[in-house]
């Protein structure tokens, strides 16, 4: 089921992500970075089912590496250290990312070939989308 999800896919556009940042703690300087990333989404599942995801930009390059439905620790792009969950529920990757009494969740879907990526935290939402390269 995650399979729709394997490959690499380029960043085509993102809305409101600088105001998702703000929600979640990130500093100007960050941000500034952020919005003028545009990064490379890498997923690969092995053998044993792990599921890799790896985000590449210039600025900086993060991966976490997981079994679904089982938590673990996640240094995010902006340094904070969450306690990460990702289950599959209706065909989208739904990532809960948990610190200091707050939550944020990234729900991924793959629609018309696109994969959406909407960032979540309290009334504040992104969006990114993504086609795939490979």
């Amino acid at each position: 089921m995650v399979d729709k999800f394997v490959g690499t896919w380029k960043m085509t556009t993102s809305d409101n992500f600088d105001e998702y940042m703000k929600a979640i703690g990130v500093g100007f300087a960050t941000r500034q970075v952020g919005n003028r990333t545009k990064p490379n989404l890498v997923v690969c599942v092995d053998d044993q089912g792990l599921i890799c995801m790896k985000s590449q930009s210039t600025f900086k390059t993060t991966e976490i590496k997981f079994k679904l439905n089982e938590s673990f620790e996640e240094i995010t792009a902006d340094d904070r250290k969450t306690t990460t969950v990702v289950t599959l529920e209706n065909g989208k990757l739904m990532q809960k990312q948990t610190w200091d009494g707050k939550e944020s969740t990234i729900e991924r879907e793959v629609t018309d070939g696109k994969l959406v990526a909407k960032c979540t935290m309290g009334d504040v939402v992104a969006v990114r989308t993504y086609v795939k390269e490979a």
